[in-house]
């Protein structure tokens, strides 16, 4: 047996009779014990298949902040913080201290050169493309067209299946595909028509879940091992390698060829493949880069959405008198009640009129914002609000989960869903600075899509909520996923009745 070998297997050793050691014990606290030689690792291990919890009750007891030791042969200490003023100082007033960087860049390689792994003038760039894109005088009506078009032909259809025909389905399915058919059109002008009653199984629709799955034990395992894993072909590793090939196989094709260059239809990758071309980048080194923004901007735009979505109706689900008063607000401002409870497709200047359902949406990302987490390393040694100090290239996590549940921030109710939140003493929409509702990141990287993303959000959950009743299925269980994206792990097994509207 190789030494290497060996010294794997007798901390895999050490680690397990620390595990059962600590569980023997019976501690008051929930803080890991810093073991010699392996740190904190064996209760990361005990807790790695709910590894936010366990990091919201670590801040928790820790005042939003802690310090993570690793074993001393792994480079795996970390500072995890949920702390406002921390996260204030890190997104915005020390923000060129606190680019993506090599580290980062390392775990989501499979992301390339898109906006999510950009530092500098291509992060300027594709932030630069992109608002362009959506201050298009084009744009709204685009946004509109295209989600009621995918909402009367897929997502109405095949809701309509399921209740006539009383078939329990995973809602958090429906919405991937709804939402995943949609980011494709709107950067690819292609739809794959996942959203059918056959339910198709398109590959790369399917790769998502296996790839953040893999990306969030990259932030945990060492990086030897993950890449190990990865040479290897085993484990997460595989599953995010095969993901890849996905990606690439289904990107790629759609990537316009230079003799199409000046058929210019008004979508994303076209767009960047213009100021793409007005920079005199080479056409090889054009390819690959499309194909990053592409994958870049479907990461953001199927699963996001579609996780907040879920999130949303299992909350209603299990609160229906919030349910009730959505419902009531929509009857009132789209006018339903004068129109006798007529459904209608309504406009983006009408989604903005529904506050509560406004607020019920901001609820859901408090509580289960779709990025779970946020990986940082300053360039230069820094003092963090909190009194931390830490040095340069260092492991910074930023759990937005976290943030959600800290009394010190949401106060004693929290844990509650409470769409009351959002709204103003005057009834209107209520605003929270971004370093306390991080839920679309913070300070000069805030997303851009924010808007975008509520209006699709308004017109998909209005829809559902006016013209269905919602059932959970009984002994099913929800709980998020152990990835970087906050996925309900089994899905959300509903059933479906049809409302006599």
């Amino acid at each position: 047996m190789a030494i290497f070998e060996i010294f794997l297997l007798l901390t895999f050793v050490t680690i397990s009779f620390c595990v059962m050691l600590s569980k023997t014990w019976k501690r008051s606290s929930s803080l890991p014990t810093n073991w010699p030689l392996l740190g904190m690792l064996p209760g990361l291990a005990q807790n790695s298949r709910r590894i936010h919890a366990f990091a919201t009750e670590l801040l928790s007891e820790s005042n939003g902040t802690f310090e993570f030791k690793g074993p001393w042969f792994c480079n795996m200490d970390m500072l995890i913080t949920s702390d406002p003023a921390n996260i204030h100082h890190i997104f915005s007033k020390n923000f060129s201290n606190y680019p993506k960087g090599p580290e980062f860049r390392k775990i989501f390689e499979i992301l390339g050169d898109g906006i999510f792994n950009a530092d500098f003038e291509l992060w300027e760039f594709h932030r630069r493309t992109t608002l362009s894109f959506m201050n298009h005088e084009k744009f709204y009506t685009l946004l509109e067209s295209s989600v009621w078009e995918k909402v009367e032909t897929g997502l109405i259809p095949i809701l309509d299946y399921f209740s006539e025909q009383r078939i329990d389905f995973d809602l958090q399915d429906i919405f991937q595909r709804l939402t995943f058919d949609s980011i494709c059109k709107m950067v690819l002008d292609y739809d794959p028509g996942s959203l059918s009653t056959d339910l198709p199984y398109v590959p790369c629709e399917k790769a998502f879940n296996d790839a953040i799955e893999a990306l969030l034990h990259r932030h945990i395992l060492p990086e030897s091992i993950w890449k190990l894993q990865k040479w290897l072909g085993i484990g997460k590793e595989r599953k995010l390698t095969d993901a890849w090939k996905a990606f690439d196989k289904f990107i790629y094709p759609c990537i316009p060829s230079k003799e199409k260059t000046n058929d210019f239809n008004f979508n994303l990758l076209k767009a960047f493949k213009k100021a793409y071309e007005e920079k005199n980048g080479s056409l090889e080194e054009q390819r690959n880069f499309l194909r990053d923004t592409s994958l870049s901007l479907m990461f953001a735009g199927r699963d996001t959405t579609s996780t907040c979505l879920t999130w949303l109706f299992w909350l209603i689900a299990t609160n229906p008198v919030e349910e009730s008063k959505i419902r009531e607000e929509i009857e009132t401002e789209l006018k339903l009640m004068k129109n006798g409870n007529k459904w209608r497709f309504f406009n983006v200047q009408e989604s903005r009129k529904l506050i509560y359902l406004h607020g019920a949406l901001s609820e859901s990302l408090r509580l289960f914002p779709p990025v779970a987490l946020e990986h940082k390393a300053p360039i230069l040694p820094d003092v963090l609000p909190s009194g931390n100090h830490i040095q340069e290239n260092s492991k910074v996590i930023i759990s937005f989960y976290s943030m959600g549940r800290m009394e010190s921030i949401w106060g004693k109710d929290c844990l509650e869903f409470k769409p009351e939140r959002w709204i103003s003493a005057r009834g209107r929409t209520k605003h929270e600075p971004s370093y306390k509702f991080p839920a679309f990141n913070a300070g000069p990287r805030t997303c851009l899509g924010k808007e975008m993303a509520f209006i699709q959000m308004k017109m998909v959950a209005a829809t559902i909520i006016y013209n269905y009743d919602i059932q959970l299925v009984k002994g099913h269980s929800v709980s998020p996923r152990d990835s970087i994206i906050l996925q309900a792990k089994d899905g959300l097994k509903v059933k479906l009745c049809k409302r006599n509207v």
